[in-house]
């Protein structure tokens, strides 16, 4: 089984209890496989032919003729036509795990990996051969095209990379992915990604399951205007059997956890998250978090693994996962043999001076307010040639021709620099050291990119 690298944690106000915390498909470790993806030394997983229900029950038939009784969850079943009679109150996540559904992919990954035999009991050595190995995950359809049966597909970059592997970067060059529902497979090529962010973009082509599909490109909501309580949604792969759905709600709208790079180019990196309460397993990885109304609100990518704690899952929220995915997209159709991020830097670092809980006594809602200053600005970098100095409160950034961003969070700064490029024009509104407000526009160049 493919099997996951713990990472201890002592985050999330738990002191002293030393937490393990899981990628999807991460490389083997001692211990209890609690991954959110399978890798196994076997043929690829069955496909899901049909389901049926037979005197009440469930029956799923799989690819090789053999079925499985799930049990019984539905009412009024009459010559295998199910009527929903959901419960009052439940109609809402149906239609939302519905509409989730049809953005859902279900992602397997062969990858070749070096297996050992031993020769005799005591010191014989070791013989070597390849192996074919196999994972498992999910993802999101971003964009999509039917009338030419194109699609790009968000998923994480753990789904898609072994460390074991042969491939070149350990990229699997044997990635296909499947509809909710679908025998059909269709085969998806590795655009780009980075390790840092987690995530990676695939793409399908002139593909005719796609094109007679009931598929559609997923809706996207802002992350930052989630409310912790509110419903969320993980809809994905677990264990590699088909799509399902679990649910719950928002248990923190934006926080960090530290972990080490999926392919190990660095250590401690800080991942921006939504933790929820949703049960996430084995599979989820790359899949889609949702909220009420179905708009993807992150991308499923982590959880913890104790026997303390239950069900603390993690998603890369929309700002940043679709800020990555467009940023790969973007510098692929430039340079086709590119693989990253860029992000554009102003030149600036900040810190916050103020944090504190608001209330809209209009709507009853609680939210969270920083105020967030300019804390070093670099010698002869953009900011400084813009003005910019340290204790200068950020009140708001536009990049390009996007929207204007108000600075209520950190992290917002970051994530809307992940949409600059070469030659944008940022535009600045903060209040200076002498409490008067100013305007200051930078122009992004080349020079200023750096690659994650």
């Amino acid at each position: 089984m493919r099997r996951s690298t713990y990472v201890r944690v002592i985050a999330l106000g738990m002191v002293l209890v030393m937490l393990a915390l899981c990628f999807v498909g991460c490389t083997p470790d001692e211990g209890p496989s609690l991954s959110l993806g399978d890798k196994e030394d076997a043929t690829p997983k069955l496909y899901v032919e049909s389901v049926d229900v037979i005197e009440g029950s469930i029956i799923v038939t799989y690819s090789d003729g053999s079925t499985k009784n799930l049990g019984s969850s539905v009412t009024n079943v009459t010559n295998n036509d199910i009527t929903i009679n959901a419960p009052e109150g439940t109609q809402e996540s149906v239609l939302a795990v519905s509409t989730a559904m049809l953005s859902t992919v279900g992602v397997q990954c062969a990858f070749t990996e070096t297996g050992y035999i031993m020769n005799g009991v005591w010191g014989g050595g070791y013989t070597t051969y390849d192996k074919v190995v196999y994972a498992y995950g999910s993802g999101v359809i971003y964009e999509l095209d039917k009338t030419a049966g194109d699609a790009y597909i968000i998923t994480n970059y753990h789904v898609v990379y072994d460390s074991a592997a042969k491939e070149e970067d350990g990229i699997s060059q044997n990635i296909h992915v499947y509809l909710r529902g679908g025998s059909e497979i269709m085969e998806a090529t590795f655009v780009g990604g980075s390790p840092i962010y987690d995530i990676a973009v695939l793409r399908v082509e002139d593909n005719a399951v796609l094109r007679a599909s009931a598929a559609e490109a997923v809706k996207v909501r802002n992350s930052d205007t989630l409310q912790v309580g509110e419903a969320s949604y993980a809809v994905g792969n677990p264990e590699a059997g088909g799509i399902s759905a679990t649910a719950g709600i928002v248990s923190v709208d934006s926080e960090y956890i530290t972990m080490n790079a999926v392919d190990g180019s660095a250590t401690n990196v800080k991942f921006r998250v939504v933790r929820v309460d949703a049960a996430i397993n084995s599979g989820n990885s790359g899949g889609g978090l949702y909220d009420a109304q179905g708009n993807l609100i992150g991308i499923t990518n982590a959880k913890i693994s104790s026997s303390t704690v239950e069900n603390i899952g993690f998603a890369i929220p929309t700002t940043v996962a679709v800020a990555v995915a467009q940023n790969v997209i973007d510098y692929h159709e430039e340079d086709p043999e590119n693989n990253g991020v860029y992000r554009a830097l102003m030149g600036i670092t900040t810190t916050i001076s103020a944090s504190s809980m608001t209330y809209d006594p209009q709507t009853g809602l609680t939210g969270l307010t920083q105020t967030v200053l300019v804390d070093v600005v670099s010698e002869d970098g953009l900011a400084q040639a813009a003005g910019l100095e340290k204790g200068d409160a950020l009140v708001s950034i536009k990049v390009g021709n996007r929207d204007v961003v108000l600075i209520n969070r950190q992290h917002q700064i970051i994530d809307a620099m992940l949409w600059a490029r070469a030659g944008d024009v940022i535009t600045i509104v903060y209040v200076d050291t002498n409490g008067v407000t100013q305007t200051s526009t930078i122009t992004m160049t080349a020079e200023s990119l750096q690659k994650y």
